[in-house]
């Protein structure tokens, strides 16, 4: 069984676990080792503290857990984005970079909802949410204008796709964690944040790719 296998299963494994859970709104609980837990909600007695997932109770020391976070929502921008404006420009950088046109709508959908002027807490901005590493690599202008933004997310997500040889899987790892992660763990990294956005991306890309067939 495969690294990337097995941190699946244990991510599903964890989540099993114990009662049903109180619903609450979305957060992450940011653990001591670097994983991020998706939350519906917590509970604190003493040095315990009950994280509520979906499907249980996950009940840890407090020392482990180092904050939690609110997870990021942004507000779709007032346009139809997969037939809109932001089709076109997607459509032609796809066809400049040799990239999948829908792979790029998916990853802009999940990173900000196709609002161009969406910012993380991490302070990656625009419809790609560009790092400002990113930003100064393609010397990006204006990140929030839409053309500019696809243009280095595409480039980059090119990057990594000839890196891991096509490698789906692996080139949204890197877009969510960093290459360095997905080389320190030889796969994806084992982060309940970057297994979650990996399956959102690609279940949006299927549905976009073959919903026409």
């Amino acid at each position: 069984m495969s690294i990337r296998s097995q941190l699946l299963i244990s991510v599903l494994l964890l989540s099993a676990s114990l009662a049903c859970a109180t619903t609450a709104r979305a957060e992450y609980a940011v653990l001591s080792n670097g994983q991020r837990l998706h939350i519906t909600g917590y509970e604190r007695e003493g040095d315990v503290i009950h994280l509520h997932i979906e499907g249980g109770v996950v009940s840890l020391a407090a020392s482990h857990v180092t904050a939690i976070e609110p997870e990021e929502v942004f507000k779709p921008a007032p346009v139809e984005a997969p037939v809109g404006p932001f089709a076109e420009l997607i459509r032609g950088a796809a066809a400049r970079h040799g990239v999948d046109e829908h792979l790029i709508t998916s990853i802009i959908a999940t990173e900000s909802n196709f609002n161009p002027y969406a910012v993380s807490r991490r302070r990656a901005r625009g419809l790609m949410q560009l790092t400002a590493a990113t930003v100064q690599r393609f010397a990006v202008g204006n990140v929030y204008d839409p053309a500019e933004n696809i243009e280095a997310g595409t480039r980059y997500l090119k990057e990594l796709l000839e890196r891991y040889r096509q490698d789906p899987i692996l080139a949204l790892a890197a877009y969510n964690a960093g290459p360095e992660r997905v080389a320190q763990f030889r796969g994806v990294p084992p982060f309940a944040e970057t297994h979650a956005y990996v399956r959102r991306v690609i279940k949006e890309w299927k549905k976009r790719r073959y919903a026409k067939g």
